[in-house]
């Protein structure tokens, strides 16, 4: 009985001391590591590459990594060399803890701490003395942890926390910084060298202390008889020990940076894995720092790679070089507004095509014209006359963009945008306006990249992606007739363009668009292949004028270069869509050639139609009126009539009239086509729209000679007829010389020798012009 008593007693205190240890349990669980901010942050790359690590509180580097991301090698090592038992034992190794406990006996002191792998994760997260007391408590910390989780959740603690010298936790951040390569791909050797590194990691730092490493590794490959092959064992002994120096990864530092804000926002992450190509972004970057000298002071650059087909960005540049606070480094100009000059022309143009406005051939007028005040200029200064559509796109012509823009309306072009996800910022309380297309608004690099990719996604602009689970966001931006139509004018020029580039011997497979915002400030070029979309921008970020500085001869050949370097697949063949077919149309009308009134064609062009329509050339802005012309000539001499003026025979003859503005540029051969003939003597002449103007002071074909040969002629030219309070522009060469009250003498002097073409031309489309020769 009294027996029977004692063991009841005996069992109520067992029951009693395990309540209290589950008690105990509960109330000081171990402090594992949290998920906070105060945890290190690594920012990888697509295949793992660490893009840029950001230190915990304490300044320690640590790569998140699970186990099935880590070399069997490295595992059966670890498992082997440190605690063999891990899989069967409870936390602790009674056997192992015995042998210590009489080592330390018979020496004096700790011999071997007979420690498991999990005491040493218990080590890991609460640091404890090397005393009975600390032994004590790293047990009881063991046990806690074998109750709470499984095996491999331990052990995955133990390979991201693992001291490994220096800033280093964890065995991807040690081989990384040390072996240059992820923990999945160790080595027999590297993966010996890992496993005994946390048992003096300063001692056996491979950078610093490789004889002592070398022979550190050796015993824990000695230790893998029977378990791995002895030629790999010997093989992996002959190995040197080679590290790099530790240095922090820094490729993408400015995404890394805009990762990092965005995650501390919601969840804290350890670990952010991005879309960036690791070898693309390393190449990105040393293209960009290899400008650096030809750059003037305070110039940074910016660079967006993105994959067309799934809108993952392989190499983001937010600054021209992280290091240099000079050029303004921390500025990210990937995201940061700034006016994007004639980079929206392809979007302009392509919406105009699908509102049936014009197509790839269509007559423009590139001549000094305003629109309600507004009298934008090219960027030379010079103008070229009747353009096409592809050649006022190909050559970012300002006026035609602007004409054609006052036919779309700005308003409707801006919401077009915004609809196809290209957000456009302007001034407070500014509203969009004929400016809008040379730079009259803001928006950013990563939205410009992102509506390029219409050009090679039939018409679906996208939202640039930087991590693989970002969802896929589009908008349709253009028709796949109209994207396939202003890829083909980027790229090749259009059809005309394209064929004299085959007979050339010249072949491309980047469409491409450069800009320059007003001042210098901003130089652009976008460039669009099968396989990428990537923008270009260079500039001063604190918006100061760089003058010099343009889109076609800075931004464009770096856009080149980065197309070289990291898109060598060759372009595809691209058929039309269905949408699209090529004819012959007719200048100046603009519409389809007919054989039958051939005397309305003037000019013959090959032009990509849009749903087979063929619109026809805008209506004149200065001469209202018919575009074409009826009139009669006599039958004989050919000489214009009309029945109030001759009752002799006449014929009936029909013609296209140009827009009067274009009148001044047109060739003779063009203007004896366009105009009607002389009147007959016994008609009345009607007035001629260049008839209200005069050069005086030079005459037709004159010859004007040097005073001396390093002395250039003056001329002093003046007007009669017209109005003469009327503003007039003085063009020498199609170049802009002088805009000027029509009183006002046009000075010039002549520096080049040979043919000088100088035309004045008013408002309302009268013009005169004279042709001299200096020698």
């Amino acid at each position: 009985m009294k027996i029977r008593f004692k063991q009841r007693r005996w069992i109520w205190v067992l029951l009693f001391a395990l309540t209290c240890l589950i008690a105990l349990d509960q109330i000081f669980p171990p402090p594992l590591p949290d998920g906070g901010a105060s945890q290190a942050l690594v920012i990888l790359a697509r295949d793992g590459t660490p893009l840029r690590a950001f230190p915990d509180r304490d300044h320690v580097w640590r790569y998140p990594v699970a186990l099935r991301d880590v070399s069997p090698l490295y595992l059966e090592a670890l498992q082997r060399y440190e605690d063999r038992w891990f899989r069967w034992h409870p936390g602790v190794n009674p056997v192992a803890l015995a042998r210590a406990a009489w080592q330390w006996a018979r020496h004096g002191r700790i011999v071997s701490g007979g420690s498991t792998l999990t005491m040493q994760v218990a080590r890991i997260i609460e640091p404890a003395p090397r005393t009975l007391f600390g032994k004590t408590r790293q047990i009881l910390r063991a046990l806690q942890l074998e109750r709470r989780y499984s095996k491999d959740e331990i052990l995955a603690l133990y390979i991201n926390y693992a001291p490994m010298g220096g800033v280093l936790e964890g065995v991807e951040a040690a081989s990384r910084a040390y072996l240059g390569k992820p923990a999945r791909r160790l080595s027999h050797a590297d993966a010996a060298l890992l496993t005994v590194l946390p048992q003096a990691p300063s001692r056996l730092r491979p950078d610093r202390q490789s004889a002592q490493a070398r022979a550190a590794r050796d015993k824990v490959l000695a230790r893998m008889r029977g378990l791995w092959r002895e030629d790999d064992i010997r093989d992996a002994k002959q190995e040197p020990i080679i590290a790099q120096t530790l240095r922090e990864p820094l490729l993408a530092p400015l995404l890394a940076e805009r990762l990092r804000k965005e995650a501390s926002q919601g969840l804290h992450e350890r670990r952010i894995d991005t879309t960036i190509d690791a070898p693309t972004q390393e190449t990105v970057e040393l293209l960009l720092t290899s400008r650096l000298g030809m750059l003037p002071p305070r110039v940074s650059m910016a660079a967006l790679a993105v994959d067309n087909a799934t809108l993952e960005v392989r190499a983001y540049a937010g600054s021209a070089d992280f290091a240099d606070a000079d050029r303004f480094a921390f500025v990210d100009m990937v995201r940061a507004p700034r006016s994007p000059g004639s980079t929206l022309k392809p979007f302009l143009y392509g919406l105009a095509l699908d509102e049936g406005l014009i197509h790839s051939q269509s007559l423009l007028a590139d001549v000094p014209q305003s629109f309600g005040g507004y009298q934008p200029g090219n960027f030379q200064q010079s103008f070229h006359g009747p353009v096409s559509v592809s050649e006022a796109l190909a050559k970012s012509l300002n006026v035609p963009a602007v004409e054609v823009l006052d036919r779309l309306e700005p308003n409707r072009f801006v919401a077009a945008l915004r609809r196809g996800g290209l957000k456009l910022d302007f001034p407070k309380g500014e509203t969009p306006n004929l400016s809008v297309i040379l730079g009259g608004a803001a928006t950013t690099l990563e939205q410009l990249v992102g509506a390029y990719t219409a050009f090679a996604r039939q018409g679906m602009a996208g939202k640039p992606r930087y991590r693989p689970g970002e969802p896929l966001i589009e908008q349709r931006m253009l028709s796949p007739g109209a994207a396939f139509i202003i890829r083909d004018v980027l790229e090749s020029g259009g059809p005309v363009g394209r064929a004299v580039e085959q007979g050339a011997g010249i072949r491309r497979g980047i469409a491409w668009k450069t800009g320059t915002s007003f001042g210098f400030r901003d130089a652009w070029s976008i460039g669009v292949s099968d396989r990428y979309t990537i923008g270009v921008w260079v500039g001063r970020p604190d918006g100061t004028p760089n003058p010099g500085f343009f889109g076609a001869n800075i931004a464009a050949p770096l856009l080149v270069d980065l197309f070289t370097a990291i898109d060598n697949q060759p372009p595809a063949p691209r058929a039309p869509p269905p949408s699209v077919r090529q004819e012959t149309i007719c200048w100046p009308l603009g519409v389809r050639f007919d054989p039958a009134q051939a005397a309305l064609c003037h000019r013959q062009a090959v032009a990509w139609l849009l749903n087979d329509t063929a619109p026809p050339t805008f209506p004149d802005r200065l001469h209202g009126g018919e575009a074409r012309i009826v009139y009669e000539v006599d039958a004989v001499s050919g000489l214009r009539v009309s029945a109030a003026c001759s009752d002799r025979p006449r014929r009936r003859v029909e013609t296209a009239r140009w827009p009067a503005a274009l009148e001044p540029w047109l060739t003779a051969d063009i203007q004896t086509k366009a105009r009607p003939p002389a009147w007959d003597a016994r008609c009345p002449p009607t007035p001629e729209p260049e008839a209200g103007l005069r050069i005086v002071g030079l005459s037709q074909g004159e010859i004007i000679r040097r005073p001396r040969p390093d002395q250039a002629p003056v001329i002093r030219l003046e007007l009669r007829g017209g109005a003469q309070g009327n503003e007039v522009y003085w063009l020498v060469n199609g170049r802009l010389a002088a805009r000027q009250p029509a009183r006002q003498p046009f000075i010039r002097r002549l520096e080049e020798s040979g043919r000088v073409d100088i035309t004045v031309m008013d408002g309302a489309g009268r013009h005169d012009r004279v042709s001299v020769s200096v020698r």
